[in-house]
């Protein structure tokens, strides 16, 4: 058999064509721009670690901008990662506030688990419900008025709570609109939220539309009772015009999100993350691979 072995004369020539384009790269690269293509897949911190460590700072920076609590920031035990759309953040939270649950009332339970929100709520809501396992018949829209400024009753929502309570069902989620995309409803987070933390319930705050203004001092009474939440989430890629696609999603309690979605593949394996050192944000979204968002932030 004649394999045909690279001549040497031809092999000598290609090598140094090689160096002699490498050197030159070396000598110039300040000359070569930063092609858009070129960018980390941080599925994990060893990944790219720069990658996640921005991230997590400009998680806090803007959390620190809308004078969320403390407790929302990963100076303070919370944190922040940044996702493609509301809708995925939401689908994201459900799934943690449904393995709460379950973990406290039994996994047979997951036909009696129930979400609330109102008539203005975004609907992809309904769609992230029913991802995560949550029947139709279990999501209760709630009907809001001209006279409350379409604004989610607490007192329909304790009402509606009880009722099914009495019925063996589960509190499970309940999701606040800042500004709801129809109508611009904003809905009383401070009410929502005490009432939430009464029956258990996980409270999400949705302030995909309207959030960033609460970084004005004079909007920011809009977020009063965020504290009350165990998620919030808004997105730069409207009012503060940061190119699409960006979602700032923060936890009060990361694990939950981080146990509920966490995977972990002998070949993601590394001692950095089997210590519990770094944020692997591949466990904090649905997919493993993730863009560098942070930067355009």
């Amino acid at each position: 058999m004649n394999l045909n072995p690279l001549n040497t004369e031809t092999l000598q020539n290609d090598a140094s064509q090689a160096i002699n384009y490498l050197s030159h790269y070396y000598e110039n690269v300040h000359k070569y721009p930063v092609r858009s293509e070129v960018e980390p897949v941080g599925f994990n911190w060893i990944a790219s670690p720069a990658a996640t460590e921005l991230e997590a700072i400009v998680l806090d920076w803007m959390g620190k901008l809308l004078n969320l609590p403390q407790q929302f920031l990963f100076s303070s035990g919370g944190g922040g990662v940044m996702h493609g759309s509301t809708c995925e953040a939401v689908v994201c939270t459900l799934a943690a506030a449904r393995d709460r649950a379950l973990d406290t009332h039994g996994e047979e339970k997951i036909t009696k688990l129930v979400v609330y929100a109102s008539d203005q709520t975004h609907f992809t809501f309904q769609k992230s419900a029913k991802l995560v396992g949550i029947s139709p018949r279990n999501f209760r829209v709630l009907p809001t008025y001209s006279s409350r400024d379409f604004g989610l009753s607490p007192t329909k929502l304790t009402e509606t709570i009880e009722a099914d309570i009495s019925q063996g069902l589960v509190p499970l989620y309940v999701c606040a609109s800042v500004g709801a995309t129809g109508s611009g409803a904003v809905d009383p987070i401070d009410g929502l939220g005490r009432i939430a933390k009464e029956f258990g319930a996980w409270l999400h705050v949705d302030a995909a539309f309207a959030g960033s203004a609460c970084i004005c001092p004079e909007y920011r009474h809009y977020l009063n009772g965020v504290e009350f939440a165990d998620s919030i989430s808004m997105n730069p890629h409207k009012w503060l015009l940061t190119n699409m696609d960006c979602t700032c999603l923060w936890l009060r309690n990361p694990k939950l999100l981080v146990d509920s979605l966490s995977t972990n593949s002998e070949i993601l394996r590394n001692k950095a993350s089997d210590l519990n050192e770094v944020i692997d944000y591949k466990d904090w979204q649905i997919a493993l691979s993730r863009r560098f968002r942070a930067l355009k932030l």
